[in-house]
């Protein structure tokens, strides 16, 4: 028995490289099925040269990428500015692809004053994109996040903890407790993940692109007066345990006291098993009489809130 010991390793090792080079190779082949077709464009093209700097302005970039002026002092929230988010092998991105482009490529954002990042998932902490943004004087991320971005040569990373802040321009940024999770990789449970309050005088939004619901967050919010809530509504089949679904947003939003919703988190990769168009049709049949309150409703959409 004991000379079959050698072959029976042999037999094993070859079937293990075989396993692992058949992953190898579709993965490969998923990164590169329609690399040489660009996304369809975005249903808008936001232009925030137009926008006042004495009020405040936002703009749906896609997935979680939020644009916001907010009295001068622009932001963005969870850059994906490329055709496919995932791991990086040199040049090669592994994973999905975009369904539509986003709505502004980097080289027509204007110039930011802080970039916001609420997990490290590789569909919220891009590192191609945020590499990109790396003018941007301030990043702000989780706890325990800041060795993934600290060579990307921003002037500052700041990590912040549930109920810390920092300020950008005249904007007071607080992160805020959400139901998530913040690994980028499996055996990460360390790392932190946040949702973020942004306030100037007495307007405030309140970011939570990734939660799985919580009545807490929805006190939470009302205890702050929020003004808009920007709220993830999609990727909830099968994650509802870490994804709102359109109705669980909706009750979030109208729990929260917040006067108007903008959902983030739709159809820009596809993260779940819903149809496309599915979670925007759910939110609006969920909110009834009141889906007026709904203020962006395409990739793309700007909406300025009135004086």
């Amino acid at each position: 028995m004991q000379s079959r010991v050698p072959s029976l390793t042999l037999s094993f090792l070859a079937r293990r490289i075989v396993h692992i080079a058949s992953i190898a190779v579709a993965l490969v082949a998923l990164s590169c099925s329609g690399a040489f077709r660009s996304p369809p464009p975005a249903a808008h093209t936001p232009d925030p040269r137009e926008w006042s700097a004495q009020d405040l302005s936002l703009a749906y970039l896609g997935h979680a990428s939020v644009l916001i002026d907010f009295g001068g002092t622009m932001i963005l929230t969870d850059p994906t500015l490329y055709d496919r988010i995932g791991p990086a092998f040199g040049p090669l991105t592994i994973g999905p692809k975009r369904i539509v482009a986003p709505a502004l490529s980097a080289d027509r954002l204007p110039k930011l004053d802080a970039v916001l990042v609420t997990h490290a998932h590789m569909d919220s902490l891009d590192r191609p994109s945020l590499r990109t943004l790396a003018a941007t004087p301030l990043l702000v991320v989780p706890e325990r996040t800041a060795g993934l971005v600290d060579d990307l040569g921003y002037a500052s990373a700041v990590e912040l903890a549930w109920g810390k802040q920092v300020t950008a321009g005249g904007v007071t940024i607080e992160a805020v407790p959400v139901r998530h999770w913040g690994r980028r990789w499996p055996w990460e449970r360390w790392r932190g993940y946040n949702g973020y309050l942004l306030t100037r005088g007495h307007v405030r939004v309140l970011f939570a692109s990734d939660t799985a619901y919580s009545a807490d967050l929805a006190e939470w919010a009302r205890s702050r007066q929020v003004t808009v809530a920007i709220l993830g509504i999609g990727a909830y089949d099968p994650w509802i345990w870490n994804h709102e679904s359109p109705e669980e947003a909706w009750q979030t939003f109208a729990h929260s006291g917040a006067r108007y919703l903008v959902p983030v988190h739709w159809d820009t990769f596809r993260l779940g098993t819903e149809p496309i168009g599915e979670a925007m049709r759910r939110l609006v049949a969920a909110a009834g009489e009141d889906a007026s309150r709904i203020v962006i409703r395409e990739i793309g959409g700007s909406w300025t809130l009135p004086r």
